[in-house]
C-alpha cells in the first residue's frame, strides 16, 4: 500500500508545501474557487466542457451546468458571470450556429482547480520513482482538463472521495479552509520527516497572509480546531495535532493518489503502475442514502445557500 511506502510521508510533506505556495490567483479570485462548493462547479465546468468536446456530450451551456447541478440555477449564473469577469471563463458561440453560449474554462481555471491534482500525482511519481514523472506532463491545461473531466465523470457514478473523511470535509467547506489544513499538515511533517520542507509560521497574520483570508477567519478556524481536539496552534507554531487527524489526512491522500494517479495514466496513455491500494467504494456506498443517492452529487439547494 501507498501509506507502507518509505516515501509516503516525505512525498505528502512536498504536496502540503505545493498548496501551500502562494496561488498565481489573487484575492478575491482564490477564494472564488478554494471553497467546496464553488470549487465542484468550477470542476463541473471544466467536465462538461472537456465532456463536449472529447466525448460528444451535450453542449457545455448555462443550461447544461445546471443540470448538472440538479438545482440552483441562480448560483451557477453568479459563478459564471464572476469567472468570466476575472478573465477565468470564456463565452463562445458555436461556429455553425453562433446561438447556443458555450463556457469555455481557461487554461488558468483549468490549473488551479487542478492544482491539488497535479500535486497529488507529483507524490506518486515520487513513491513510483517516476523521473521524469506524470505530473509534469500535467502542465499542459488540456491534459489536466481530460484528468479532471474523467475523475468528474466517475464521481457522477460512484460518489465523491471527501465525504468519507469529515475532518478534511470541514476545512474544505470553508473560505480557504483547506489550504490552512495542508499549511498545519506541512508543519506537523517538517517536525516529524526528515528533510522535509521547513514549516510555514503559524501565526494568525502570517496564515491570513499566506491564504488570503481575514484574521478573523483564520482565528475562527484555530479556534474550532482546538475545540474540536484536532490541532493547537501558538507563538507562530504548530502545539500539537491529533492522531487522528493526522491518519484521516493521510489516508486521503493516498485516496487521491491513487485515483488521479490511475487517471493520469489513462490520460498519457501509460500503463497504471501496479498497486494494491483498495478502491474506496465501500467508504463511498457508507456514505450513500437509503435510495442509494450520494448527499453531495448533484448539490442540493440548501448545500449551496
Amino acid at each position: 500500500m501507498l501509506r507502507a511506502s518509505p516515501q509516503f510521508r516525505p512525498a505528502l510533506a512536498g504536496y502540503c508545501q505545493g498548496i501551500a505556495e502562494a496561488s498565481p490567483l489573487t484575492w478575491p479570485t482564490i477564494k472564488l474557487v478554494d471553497q467546496l462548493r464553488r470549487y465542484l462547479v468550477c470542476y463541473l465546468l471544466i467536465h462538461n466542457y472537456h465532456a463536449w468536446k472529447s466525448a460528444g456530450g451535450p453542449l457545455p451551456t448555462v443550461a447544461t451546468l445546471q443540470a448538472t447541478l440538479g438545482s440552483g440555477a441562480r448560483q451557477a449564473a453568479e459563478m459564471v458571470a464572476a469567472l468570466k469577469a476575472r478573465g477565468l471563463l470564456r463565452v463562445e458561440g458555436q461556429v455553425a450556429d453562433r446561438r447556443p453560449k458555450l463556457l469555455v474554462p481557461a487554461p488558468a481555471l483549468v490549473a488551479e482547480i487542478g492544482r491539488s491534482v497535479r500535486l497529488f500525482v507529483a507524490a506518486a511519481d515520487r513513491i513510483a520513482g517516476r523521473h521524469p514523472g506524470r505530473a509534469v506532463r500535467l502542465a499542459d491545461p488540456q491534459r489536466l482538463g481530460e484528468v479532471l473531466y474523467r475523475s468528474a465523470a466517475e464521481i457522477a457514478m460512484r460518489g465523491t472521495l471527501i465525504h468519507p473523511f469529515p475532518r478534511v470535509l470541514y476545512f474544505a467547506e470553508r473560505d480557504c479552509g483547506y489550504l490552512l489544513l495542508t499549511v498545519v499538515l506541512g508543519a506537523h511533517y517538517a517536525e516529524t520527516v526528515p528533510g522535509a520542507p521547513a514549516a510555514v509560521p503559524l501565526s494568525r497574520k502570517a496564515i491570513a497572509e499566506r491564504i488570503q483570508v481575514s484574521l478573523a477567519h483564520v482565528g475562527n478556524m484555530f479556534t474550532a480546531a482546538k475545540r474540536h481536539g484536532w490541532f493547537a496552534v501558538g507563538g507562530g507554531r504548530l502545539l500539537a495535532i491529533g492522531s487522528d487527524l493526522v491518519d484521516e489526512f493521510e489516508r486521503w491522500a493516498s485516496w487521491q493518489m491513487v485515483h488521479f494517479d490511475r487517471l493520469a495514466a489513462l490520460v498519457l496513455a501509460d500503463e497504471p503502475e501496479p498497486t494494491d491500494e483498495p478502491e474506496p467504494d465501500g467508504a463511498r456506498a457508507a456514505s450513500r442514502d437509503p435510495a442509494g443517492r450520494r448527499p453531495d452529487w448533484p448539490l442540493s439547494a440548501a448545500d449551496q445557500a
